[in-house]
């Protein structure tokens, strides 16, 4: 398979760079020897990508061969349930904008970050690309899901009719250094390493866990999506046209999954709490029984991921404990 050298970029831009997944992507470029004079970022209060014309003087006034979207509104289910308005309109905009303007720009390249909450709530075999829109989705996260569809469908069309090569890449649920560690609207496994922080600190005797622990999802660290982002750049478009049979989608998993019982239990032990794990069945927080990602296109171009869970659980608890003594 051919690749392309990163040294051909004189510009990158990167939304979103202060985020988990935008700031591991930087960490990444640096280490593949890209110089940081040619990254380039912007802070919200600098740039709000849900403005229209301010996304598009910001493209006109820098040089931008390749542009990595990982900026969204993003978060747990109990985010996803109490903001359903702001997940669909913020991601909406920010993504309409950004693609529109590298289009307008002609930036030929440009990487959009999904999600796997894309594919329908109900399946018996690990979910590939194909199963995209066969099915209803996930209601408690629908609006989130329907606006990284319409990513993905405006990258899609971008590429049809304009020849670009815009790329969508679909991570299974992440975690890792630099996430949101909020009591209510982070994701499972800082919400969890929160908690259970915490109950330690503080001699509970039982730490509340929503849903029945019996739903099965597959983590990824975001350090290894960051490398698979490096990996899938670095492939030529007719390479990768190939690679995905003529879409712009691909996933990004771990490969297993791992019940939230046992991802619960894994998380006391590394955070040495030793009370006991109660789990609410009332709160009706499962979300999708089952969410594992079939990723053997990108396994099959010689991608693989190489952190373990239980040492990715150990770094992101030490970096909570960094911010959060």
């Amino acid at each position: 398979m051919v690749v392309k050298d990163f040294s051909e970029y004189s510009g990158i831009f990167i939304a979103g760079h202060r985020g988990m997944v935008g700031s591991s992507i930087k960490r990444a470029l640096l280490l593949y020897g890209v110089d940081e004079s040619s990254i380039i970022t912007k802070t919200h209060d600098d740039l709000d990508l849900k403005n229209q014309e301010a996304v598009a003087n910001f493209f006109l006034e820098n040089n931008i061969e390749l542009v990595i979207l990982a900026a969204a509104k993003v978060g747990g289910i109990s985010a996803n349930i109490n903001y359903p308005a702001e997940f669909i309109y913020d991601n909406l905009m920010i993504q309409s904008n950004v693609i529109h303007a590298a289009y307008l720009n002609n930036i030929k390249e440009l990487i959009f970050l999904g999600s796997s909450c894309i594919y329908p709530r109900f399946n018996d075999k690990k979910l590939s690309e194909d199963c995209l829109l066969t099915d209803s989705l996930e209601k408690s996260n629908e609006p989130y899901a329907i606006a990284k569809i319409a990513g993905i469908k405006m990258c899609e069309s971008y590429n049809r009719q304009y020849g670009t090569d815009y790329r969508s890449i679909m991570p299974t649920n992440l975690y890792g250094l630099g996430d949101n560690y909020h009591p209510e609207n982070s994701h499972v496994i800082p919400g969890l390493i929160r908690r259970f922080h915490e109950a330690k600190k503080n001699n509970f005797d039982s730490v509340e866990i929503w849903g029945s622990g019996l739903a099965k999802r597959e983590f990824l660290n975001v350090d290894d999506l960051a490398m698979a982002c490096m990996h899938i750049i670095k492939i030529k478009k007719e390479d990768f046209n190939e690679l995905t049979k003529g879409s712009n989608l691909i996933n990004v998993g771990f490969g297993s999954d791992i019940t939230i019982k046992e991802l619960a239990q894994l998380i006391s032990k590394t955070i040495g709490f030793e009370g006991n794990l109660e789990f609410n069945n009332d709160k009706n927080k499962d979300g999708v029984p089952q969410k594992l990602l079939d990723s053997s296109r990108l396994n099959s171009s010689g991608w693989f991921p190489s952190i373990q869970l239980k040492e990715g659980l150990q770094n992101t608890y030490n970096d909570f404990l960094h911010f959060n003594p």
